[in-house]
C-alpha cells in the first residue's frame, strides 16, 4: 500500500500560534528544527544541561537557554533532540517528572519509543517528525527555500490533536515544501537504522575505503584513489538524486554504463544481500539496540576506537589536502557543537 503523503496545503502553522515549542539539544537536528521553527514564526527555547557546550553557540543564534526541566515546564511541545543512548536518563531525571496534561512529546526518530528504553505517560501525545537527512542539510535546504522529504508518525493522541501538530511542525522546518510521508515509529525506526548501517553511511564508507586501498596498494598515487572512489561519488549520487539509477546510467558513458551492469553485480553479489538481512534482523530483534546501548553506556570503548581508526585513514589526510585546493568546497567544523557546522 502506497504511503500517504502530505504537503504545504495540508499543513496548517497555525497549529502552533501562541504554544511555546521547546527543543531540548542543539546538535544536528535539534538546531536545524529550532532555527527552521523560529525563521517560520514560531516560539522556541532551547532545554540543555547546565555545561552543555552548546549553551553559548544557542545563544549566538537567539534563542533563549534553559535548563532542560525548566524547558518541559514552559512548554507546549518538547522535542528531544538529544543522542538515542541518553534520552533514557534525560527522560527520567527532567522530562517525565515534569509532564503535564495537554503537552506534546516529539522525536525525530523511533529509537527510544520503538525499543522502550522510555514509557512517556499516557496523557501526552507523542509524535514524530523525521526529515529525512542530517540535520546541517535539513537547515541548509530550508535557508534555499527548499526543503527535506520528512516522516510523521503518531504514537499516543490523548489530545486528539497530534497529528496536526506533527504536520504544523513538518511545515515548520520546511518538511512539507518536498512531502511528508505518514509511518509508524517501528517502521521508520526498523528502516533508518537498516539504511544508515548497509548502505548510507555503513555501507558506502566501507565501500569507498576497500576501493581507495585496492588502487592504492596496487601502485596507483592516493590522489587518483580519492577522486576515482571518493570525490566522484557526490557527482554520481547527485545525478541519481535527480533522475533515479537509469538517469544516471543515461548520463554517464556507455562504457561505464557497460562496467555498470557486468561487474557491479559481481562486487555487491547475493552474499551482500545475505549479509544485508542479518543485518536487517539484528535491528529487528533488537540486538543492535541492545549492543548499542551496552557500549555507550559503558564508556563507549571499542566505538571510540573504531572511530579513531577512522579518522586516522590515509584518505582523510589526501582528501583534506585536495579539498583544500578547492575553495568552493567550504572548511566545514567538524570539532566541538554540532550546531557550530554551518
Amino acid at each position: 500500500m502506497a504511503a500517504k503523503i502530505y504537503t504545504d496545503k495540508d499543513a496548517d502553522l497555525g497549529v502552533l500560534k501562541g504554544k511555546t515549542c521547546a527543543v531540548i539539544g542543539f546538535g544536528s537536528q535539534g538546531h536545524a528544527h529550532a532555527l527552521n521553527l523560529k525563521d517560520s514564526g514560531v516560539k522556541v527555547i532551547v532545554g540543555l544541561y547546565a555545561k552543555s557546550q552548546s549553551r553559548e553557540v544557542a545563544k549566538e543564534f537567539g534563542f533563549e537557554v534553559m535548563d532542560t526541566a525548566d524547558a518541559v515546564k514552559a512548554a507546549d511541545v518538547i522535542f528531544i533532540a538529544t543522542p538515542d543512548t541518553k534520552i533514557a536518563g534525560i527522560f527520567e531525571k527532567d522530562v517525565a517528572p515534569n509532564l503535564k496534561k495537554g503537552q506534546t512529546l516529539l522525536f525525530s526518530h523511533g529509537f527510544a519509543i520503538h525499543f522502550k528504553t522510555i514509557t512517556p505517560p499516557d496523557f501526552v501525545n507523542v509524535i514524530m517528525v523525521a526529515p529525512k537527512g542530517p540535520g546541517h542539510i535539513v537547515r541548509r535546504q530550508f535557508v534555499e527555500g527548499k526543503g527535506v522529504p520528512s516522516l510523521i508518525a503518531i504514537h499516543q493522541n490523548p489530545g486528539k490533536d497530534a497529528k496536526k501538530i506533527a504536520l504544523a511542525w513538518a511545515k515548520g522546518i520546511g518538511g512539507t515544501r518536498a512531502g511528508v510521508f505518514e509511518t509508524s515509529f517501528k517502521e521508520e525506526t526498523e528502516t533508518d537504522l537498516f539504511g544508515e548501517q548497509t548502505v548510507l553511511c555503513g555501507g558506502v564508507s566501507q565501500l569507498i575505503t576497500a576501493a581507495y586501498e585496492t588502487l592504492v596498494e596496487a601502485g596507483y598515487q592516493p590522489e587518483m584513489a580519492y577522486f576515482e572512489c571518493l570525490h566522484e561519488l557526490k557527482l554520481t549520487v547527485d545525478l541519481i538524486n535527480e533522475s533515479g539509477i537509469s538517469g544516471m546510467r543515461f548520463s554517464i558513458s556507455e562504457t561505464a554504463e557497460y562496467g555498470d551492469l557486468t561487474t557491479g553485480p559481481t562486487i555487491i553479489d547475493a552474499s551482500v544481500k545475505k549479509r544485508m538481512q542479518k543485518a536487517l534482523k539484528n535491528i529487528q530483534s533488537g540486538k543492535f539496540a541492545k549492543e548499542w546501548i551496552a557500549e555507550a553506556t559503558s564508556g563507549g570503548k571499542n566505538f571510540n576506537k573504531l572511530r579513531k581508526e577512522g579518522q586516522g585513514h590515509a584518505i582523510e589526510k589526501v582528501g583534506a589536502r585536495l579539498r583544500s585546493l578547492m575553495p568552493w568546497i567550504k572548511k566545514r567544523a567538524t570539532k566541538g557543537a554540532q550546531a557550530s557546522y554551518h
